[in-house]
């Protein structure tokens, strides 16, 4: 495996995909903004949030990086392709399994449960991340996909 690659290539597949998420919200194609939710977690402070966020949504894309490097690995093919494919996966995993489940362990996210005693002051994202707009599971795949077709693209020409 060639560790150097996958580490420069994750963080920059990573800021594509970030870059992606946030020009659509920016562009109103979606409410979801990650380094906030990410963010959060860690502070009350928005500004501060979305900074904490950002580099947080990067050390995660570098462990999922690994995951497709790994991937990469064992089918011997780092194609463009084959991570369009597993970008796909990724995002259908982000919007079913891994934004729902903050609900549950995000301090400052309410539920679909919340009653009006909640002081959370995050929105929970819904079914796919409906909340945050109808267009929210289009762009997070288009994303996700973008971000596998750099990786593979970017580990196949290295």
């Amino acid at each position: 495996m060639d560790w150097a690659g996958w580490a420069v290539f994750g963080l920059l597949a990573t800021t594509v995909l970030t870059a992606l998420m946030i020009a659509a919200q920016l562009g109103g194609l979606s409410r979801l903004d990650l380094p906030l939710i990410l963010g959060t977690v860690v502070t009350p402070d928005p500004d501060r949030a979305r900074v904490a966020g950002f580099f947080i949504h990067l050390a995660v894309g570098q462990a999922f990086a690994l995951g497709y490097a790994l991937c990469f690995m064992l089918l011997s093919r780092a194609t463009w392709w084959v991570g369009g494919l597993l970008g796909l996966l990724h995002g259908a995993v982000a919007l079913t399994v891994l934004i729902p489940l903050l609900v549950g362990v995000h301090p400052r996210m309410a539920s679909n449960r919340a009653g009006p005693g909640s002081t959370a002051v995050l929105e929970p994202p819904g079914l796919a991340g409906l909340n945050y707009g109808a267009q929210t599971p289009l762009v997070t795949l288009a994303a996700h996909l973008a971000y596998g077709i750099a990786l593979g693209l970017l580990l196949a020409a290295h």
